[in-house]
């Protein structure tokens, strides 16, 4: 397979005139890491390998652009290239983003750790539950969780006093915070002691 020519396409892409099929679009990294030059004339194999390094480096490349906007954990981001990419191309992209620390499902899960237990004040079985819609391993998230497990009962009060307090003027406005509060992810026995303790300072009051 002969090169009849080289032109620049737009940015950094180059269009590549082959003697046989559709012209090809490679970016000037994998021209100049090959060496291409107008009258090479290749043989299938190497073509093949070019191609395939020209894919793995578009693959990293959305990669990145989507992890400018937020991050993601090993499986979201694997599922992302999968849609446009085969699998085996996907794993050698995920290595590297890994390798380069991009990925990293530790940190991501500290993250969302954070968020779900100080900003939308869930229970932990509400944030493992989300965290694993992540594609985090129960290992990655228990580990993350860790640090909270002490604060359960002040975030739970938080909770209360932020959402429902103004509500619970009879026994249906109470029902109603208690099975909010389930929602949110927090054990029936935790809430309830939560509960006694708000009425408790409020008659002391």
């Amino acid at each position: 397979m002969k090169i009849k020519a080289i032109e620049k396409y737009k940015g950094s892409t180059y269009r590549i005139e082959l003697d046989e099929g559709e012209p090809q679009y490679l970016n000037i990294e994998i021209i100049n890491k090959f060496n291409l030059k107008a009258g090479i004339d290749l043989p299938l194999s190497a073509w093949e390998q070019i191609k395939e390094e020209s894919d793995l480096r578009r693959a990293r490349e959305r990669a990145l652009y989507l992890l400018d906007y937020k991050d993601y954990s090993y499986v979201e981001m694997f599922k992302k290239l999968r849609k446009n990419y085969d699998e085996e191309l996907c794993y050698k992209v995920m290595q590297k983003l890994v390798d380069m620390g991009v990925i990293n499902d530790r940190r991501y899960a500290q993250g969302l750790a954070r968020h779900y237990c100080e900003v939308k004040l869930f229970g932990r079985r509400r944030a493992f539950q989300e965290m694993r819609l992540k594609g985090l391993t129960k290992e990655v998230i228990d580990l993350a969780l860790e640090e909270y497990e002490q604060g359960t009962a002040e975030r739970l009060r938080r909770l209360i006093e932020k959402k429902h307090l103004r509500y619970m003027t009879d026994e249906k406005g109470i029902n109603r915070a208690k099975n909010s509060l389930i929602r949110y992810g927090y054990d029936y026995g935790d809430i309830k002691e939560a509960l006694r303790e708000i009425q408790i300072d409020s008659e002391d009051e």
